[in-house]
């Protein structure tokens, strides 16, 4: 894909032939080096999608960096507060409305969900229904540069927590629909919430998924020496990730679980 740059040791900057990431400075072991947010648009009007967290300067960077362009709209992946939280301060900065999901994290009367089709300078985003991860969460297809804005569905590094608002049945539906996408799609990128951009996508959607398998199998193992409680199931299958980590493994050992008892 022309235009495809991805820098060394940050995901700033990161961009195809039209996206472009400034990176909000909330790195975290949760969200790697930051929020990507992703400028979509290269003539006078652009689209926004995840402003990240209510950081004052981070959105002034945005604008700042936008200069005369204008913004027609601020899209949300999901409503988590490292995506979301800044999305009405930076509405009133730019005068555009928020589109998401979920209608609590929206400004103004349109909302966004599977199928939808959004444009802007010309460009076409199409709106692809991915829950799992949380139950409002969506990726964007951006056919121009045969690439995907995952969110937190797909990280650039590590992998997706299934959040208490997720679920696990819906996520692996959802790894599988973006992997046949991918592949139908020729995709040549995916452009995710965290961590650098991935140039493989049909590689990186089949780790996802064998992960996730593995992870069940693990869990299936853990159980049967006796570990019954998402704790316990941790200490075990989590046993050499930072401990920091650990209740955040628990959130999706009690997915897995959940997941498990219902097959």
């Amino acid at each position: 894909m022309s235009g495809l740059h991805i820098p060394i040791g940050t995901p700033d900057g990161s961009r195809t032939e039209h996206a472009e990431n400034l990176l909000a400075p909330n790195p975290s072991l949760m969200t790697l080096d930051g929020t990507n947010t992703w400028v979509i648009g290269t003539g006078e009007e652009v689209i926004v999608v995840d402003p990240g967290p209510d950081d004052q300067a981070h959105l002034g960077r945005v604008r700042d960096h936008l200069g005369e362009r204008r913004v027609t709209q601020i899209l949300l992946t999901h409503g988590h507060f490292d995506h979301s939280g800044g999305a009405r301060r930076f509405a009133r900065m730019v005068d555009a409305p928020v589109r998401a999901l979920d209608p609590r994290h929206r400004l103004g009367e349109e909302g966004l969900g599977d199928g939808d089709v959004v444009t802007v300078d010309g460009l076409e985003i199409h709106v692809y229904g991915t829950p799992g991860h949380s139950f409002d969460s969506l990726c964007f297809w951006l056919p121009a540069d045969r690439a995907m804005l995952t969110g937190d569905t797909v990280l650039g590094r590590g992998t997706t927590i299934i959040a208490r608002d997720g679920g696990l049945a819906d996520y692996l539906r959802s790894l599988d629909r973006l992997r046949a996408a991918a592949e139908g799609l020729e995709a040549r990128a995916l452009l995710p919430g965290h961590g650098p951009v991935l140039p493989d996508p049909i590689g990186a959607l089949d780790g996802y998924i064998e992960h996730r398998r593995q992870r069940l199998d693990q869990i299936r193992a853990a159980r049967a020496q006796g570990a019954r409680t998402p704790r316990q199931i941790v200490k075990i299958v989590y046993a050499d990730v930072d401990r920091s980590l650990w209740p955040a493994a628990e959130m999706s050992v009690a997915a897995q679980l959940d997941y498990l008892d219902r097959l």
